[in-house]
């Protein structure tokens, strides 16, 4: 069996925070024990509230933030290890794509100058070759030549993504995670982005881990699809299978509450909105994380911790799955 592209196991992160009254030491909980795997051509899509730990995820599966704790490997490989020996054969392997990509670009150098640096420091075309090449990455995001010589103020938001997607491939990575990669967009652009990056898929054969809080564009994209919630992944599954039905409270909560067009959020067979804020990461609820917003709650998920196990063909953080896989599932918006 082939190794995945990128594979995380228990990964942790945590963050030390100024002490509070009387000096006592705190911790902001970002990750924990978060385990996935990407394989070879595919998307994986990462979805939850702001402050699930998205990005601290992000980071750390791009090398970007040291785990505190936990392994992750890149084709089987320990990528600790990798990074440490050769950080350049990390880097060729894994890239990333930034939510903003007028922040994620030097402004003082040109298109040519940005995408061509990756060629450069990776030693992938001679000084002679290195334009033509970055004209042709241009060209496979959409790009004209004409934006060789430009800056990011003179591009849009859409050209400067497409600029940041093209200086990722000119590695020719393994995988590219894309950090919220079109939130920044007007909806019009985001969609053609998204097609461009499938095209880029279908072409290369580039495994994505696509993060977002946009329900919609998860199913358009991604064959699986992992729910985060305060650090953790409560729900992780086919696509197909988690839009039929979904097995954690909050999996169906954050599902249910995107817009849909036609169906108003009135209607009664849709499940109730998210009471109650966000629990802080620094002082994270005993037992189940979701238990303090869970409209199904009980006694036991409030003192013990549920362990991520495999419930109706997917996995579930949950002490009530097998419950509610065995009850009528309810409506989901489409999308």
């Amino acid at each position: 069996m082939t190794a995945p592209v990128l594979e995380a196991r228990d990964l942790a992160k945590r963050f030390p925070v100024a002490g509070g009254f009387g000096g006592a030491r705190r911790v902001v909980h970002a990750l924990n024990g978060v385990s996935l795997a990407v394989a070879a051509g595919e998307t994986l899509a990462v979805v939850g509230e702001s402050g699930c730990g998205k990005s601290t995820l992000a980071n750390c599966l791009t090398g970007l933030t040291e785990p505190s704790g936990g392994t992750l490997l890149l084709e089987g490989e320990d990528a600790g290890e990798i990074l440490r020996r050769d950080p350049l054969r990390f880097r060729r392997r894994v890239q990333i794509v930034f939510q903003d990509p007028y922040a994620s670009l030097n402004p003082r150098r040109s298109v040519g100058d940005a995408v061509g640096d990756a060629l450069r420091i990776h030693r992938l075309a001679p000084r002679r070759r290195r334009r033509d090449r970055v004209a042709e990455l241009l060209a496979e995001v959409g790009l004209a030549g004409e934006h060789l010589d430009r800056y990011p103020h003179e591009l849009s938001g859409g050209q400067r993504q497409r600029v940041a997607i093209a200086r990722a491939l000119a590695v020719e990575p393994r995988i590219v995670v894309c950090d919220e990669p079109v939130s920044a967009l007007d909806v019009s652009i985001q969609a053609q982005v998204i097609n461009l990056l499938r095209d880029i898929q279908a072409r290369r054969g580039v495994a994505y881990l696509f993060i977002s809080h946009n329900l919609a564009l998860v199913r358009h994209i991604a064959r699986r699809i992992a729910v985060m919630y305060l650090g953790e992944v409560v729900e992780l599954g086919d696509a197909a299978a988690l839009r039929r039905r979904m097995l954690h409270p909050y999996s169906r909560a954050l599902f249910a509450a995107a817009p849909e067009i036609g169906r108003s959020s009135r209607d009664p067979d849709r499940p109730p909105p998210l009471s109650g804020d966000v629990p802080s990461p620094i002082d994270p609820p005993s037992g189940c994380r979701f238990h303090t917003r869970c409209p199904l709650a009980e006694p036991r998920c409030a003192a013990e911790a549920p362990a991520l196990r495999e419930v109706d063909g997917r996995l579930v953080r949950c002490h009530l799955a097998e419950r509610l896989a065995m009850a009528p599932a309810p409506p989901i918006s489409g999308g």
